[in-house]
C-alpha cells in the first residue's frame, strides 16, 4: 500500500534529516489498525462453491440464449449479473418474501376457519358435504317403488317423533308426501278398451285412493264421497253396501276395509303430511277388461285431540286394491267408473276389537285398551309381504310404528 503524505514539495518528509520519525508513535498505531482493518474490508471474497456453481450456470444458459438468440434480436455475449445481487434475484427473493407475509396475514385466520369447519361443518352455506343431521330435510327422498321388494326397509336412526317432526325414528320420513306418492302409470290400449279409456281408469282409481286414504275431512271422519262417486253404481251391492257401512258400522260391515278415520274427539292427524309409498300397474283381465292393481302403505302421524298434549305416535295402513275397467259398449257397466274386484288390508298400531267405523291410535302414555293381541309381531313397514284375509284373523303386535 502507498501512503501518499498530505505535506505540499520543500515540507519535511516522513523522517528528518537524522531519520527519526516526524510522527508520534501512537498515530502511527492508530493509522495501520485503521488501514488493516480497510483492507480486510475491501478485499474481494472467494466465492463458495454453491456460487461457482450458480453462476456457470447461469452462464452458460445465457450462453445459450445467445447462440439461440442470433438473427431474432437476442442479447449476444451477455454475461450473468452476480448470483447476490442480480435484479432478477432480487425480485424473486421479494415476491417470495411478500408471499410470506401474505402467508402470514392470512394463514392463521384460514387454519383457525378450517378448523372450526372441520368441528362444525354445518356453518358452510348449503351443507356441501351432507353432514346436516338437524331435520327431515336431512333423510333423502326414496325413489319410486316399482317392483315389491324383497326386504322390510331398514330401520331409521332411533328419535322420537315430535309435533315438528312426526316421521322422526321412521323408515316413512324419507316416503313421498300423500298424493305425491301414488304416481298413475302411463296407459295403454288393453283388449277392447282404448288407451284413453285406461287412462282415465288409473286416474279415477288414484282419486279412490286419494279421497279414501289422504283427504282431510275423511280422515276426520267424514263420508269420502270423491271415492264413492268412482264406483259403478251398476255393480252389484258394492256402492250401497260401502255407504251402509259407513252409516252403521259393525263387525262385518266394516268401512275401514276401505276407508282411512279418526274419531275427531280422540285424535287428529298432526300437520298436513302423510307419508306415502307403493306402486299402481295394470294388465289385461277377463273378458277384453284391464284390472288395475294397487298396492299402497299410508302412515299417519297423529296427537290427542284434546291438544293439551305433544305426544305424538304413527298409525300405519297397508291396502291393496284390484278394480276393472270394462268396456261399456260390450258390458253393462257406466263409462268412466270403477268396479271393485278384491280389497285387502292390515293396520298398525290401532285397537283391537272395536269396530265403530274408526281407527284407534295407542298413545305413548295411554294405558292398553280393546283385547289383548294373540297373534304374532309384525312390522307394518315390511312391504316385502303379501297381505290377505285367512279364515282366522288374529290381532297382533306390530314391531315398531
Amino acid at each position: 500500500m502507498t501512503l501518499v503524505s498530505d505535506k505540499h514539495p520543500g515540507e519535511t518528509g516522513e523522517t528528518g534529516e537524522t531519520g527519526e520519525p516526524s510522527v508520534p508513535d501512537d498515530v502511527w498505531e492508530q493509522f495501520a489498525r485503521d488501514s488493516e482493518r480497510d483492507i480486510r474490508t475491501s478485499a474481494p471474497k472467494e466465492p463458495s462453491a454453491r456460487a461457482r456453481m450458480v453462476t456457470e450456470r447461469l452462464r452458460q444458459q445465457d450462453a445459450r440464449g445467445a447462440r439461440q438468440g442470433e438473427g431474432r434480436g437476442a442479447r449476444r455475449n451477455a454475461q450473468p449479473e452476480g448470483w447476490r445481487a442480480g435484479p432478477e434475484w432480487r425480485e424473486i427473493d421479494g415476491r417470495a418474501a411478500r408471499r410470506r407475509r401474505l402467508w402470514a396475514i392470512i394463514g392463521v385466520p384460514l387454519a383457525t376457519a378450517v378448523a372450526v369447519v372441520a368441528m362444525k361443518p354445518s356453518l358452510l352455506p348449503g351443507d356441501p358435504f351432507g353432514t346436516s343431521s338437524g331435520g327431515p330435510a336431512a333423510a333423502s327422498p326414496l325413489p319410486a317403488e316399482t317392483a315389491q321388494p324383497t326386504a322390510p326397509p331398514s330401520s331409521a336412526a332411533a328419535a322420537t317423533p315430535t309435533l315438528d317432526r312426526p316421521f322422526a325414528g321412521s323408515p316413512a320420513e324419507r316416503w313421498a308426501d300423500g298424493a305425491a306418492g301414488i304416481a298413475v302409470p302411463e296407459a295403454t290400449a288393453v283388449g277392447s278398451l282404448t288407451r284413453a279409456q285406461v287412462a282415465d281408469a288409473l286416474r279415477q282409481t288414484k282419486t279412490l285412493l286419494v279421497d279414501a286414504n289422504l283427504d282431510p275431512a275423511t280422515l276426520g271422519g267424514k263420508s269420502p264421497e270423491a271415492a264413492l262417486a268412482t264406483l259403478d253404481p251398476k255393480q252389484p251391492g258394492m256402492l250401497d253396501d260401502l255407504k251402509s257401512r259407513l252409516r252403521e258400522p259393525g263387525r262385518k260391515h266394516d268401512p275401514l276395509s276401505l276407508f282411512s278415520r279418526f274419531d275427531p274427539d280422540e285424535a287428529h292427524v298432526v300437520g298436513d303430511v302423510v307419508k306415502t309409498r307403493g306402486r299402481m300397474t295394470f294388465e289385461p283381465g277377463k273378458n277384453a277388461s284391464a284390472v288395475i292393481h294397487a298396492d299402497y302403505t299410508f302412515v299417519y302421524p297423529l296427537t290427542p285431540a284434546d291438544h293439551t298434549s305433544t305426544e305424538v305416535t304413527r298409525t300405519i295402513v297397508r291396502r291393496v286394491l284390484d278394480v276393472r275397467v270394462v268396456d261399456p259398449g260390450r258390458y253393462r257397466a257406466t263409462p268412466g267408473k270403477l268396479w271393485i274386484v278384491r280389497y285387502d288390508e292390515e293396520f298398525g298400531n290401532s285397537a283391537c276389537d272395536v269396530y265403530d267405523g274408526f281407527l284407534h291410535p295407542q298413545f305413548p302414555s295411554d294405558a292398553p285398551t280393546g283385547a289383548p293381541p294373540t297373534g304374532p309381531t309384525t312390522d307394518p313397514y315390511d312391504r316385502s309381504r303379501d297381505i290377505g284375509h285367512s279364515a282366522t284373523d288374529t290381532c297382533g303386535t306390530a314391531s315398531r310404528t
